[in-house]
């Protein structure tokens, strides 16, 4: 059962509650901008809802994108540090994700993006053993940077829903 917010159109608590489920899956998926999509659905409710607590909503759903924007890169990117794989590794991943992205749509982001890695780690290091060592480290930071996001992606939604119950 959908409730739905005072002022707010039932339609549109709908509409919302289906981007937040797609802005989750979109963090997942590279495919879609999962953080901006959700805080941009629950902005779109706040300026429709036109209350107070639409406003506080979208106040605690943008400090929390601003958290979660924050931890996903520093977080991630101290545990490669820590593991000795460079920035410039994680930049050669991110370019070939990339181009992989646009050579064969959606599943070539990360297939270009762990090639990058370690190509970038076997010209540096010039083991095959040593250059998987720092892929598998690469990957993992990506997989918590993705965990971190999607976590960020449903406290938002769950501030939204606190909202609709709330308005």
């Amino acid at each position: 059962m959908v409730i739905a917010a005072a002022g707010a159109p039932l339609w549109l608590d709908v509409t919302v509650g289906a981007l937040l489920v797609v802005a989750m899956l979109g963090v997942v998926v590279p495919l879609l901008p999962g953080t901006a999509l959700a805080w941009a659905a629950i902005l779109v409710w706040a300026i429709v809802q036109r209350s107070t607590v639409g406003w506080l909503v979208l106040l605690v759903a943008s400090g929390t994108a601003a958290v979660g924007f924050v931890i996903k890169y520093l977080v991630p990117s101290r545990r490669m540090s820590g593991q000795g794989v460079p920035n410039t590794t994680t930049l050669v991943g991110g370019v070939l994700g990339v181009v992989g992205f646009f050579v064969v749509p959606v599943v070539g982001a990360p297939i270009g993006f762990v090639l990058g890695v370690y190509l970038a780690e076997w010209a540096r290091l010039r083991a095959h053993s040593l250059a998987w060592q720092s892929t598998r480290t690469a990957l993992g930071a990506v997989g918590l940077a993705m965990l971190i996001e999607l976590t960020a992606v449903a406290l938002m939604a769950g501030v939204w829903m606190l909202g609709v119950l709330a308005g």
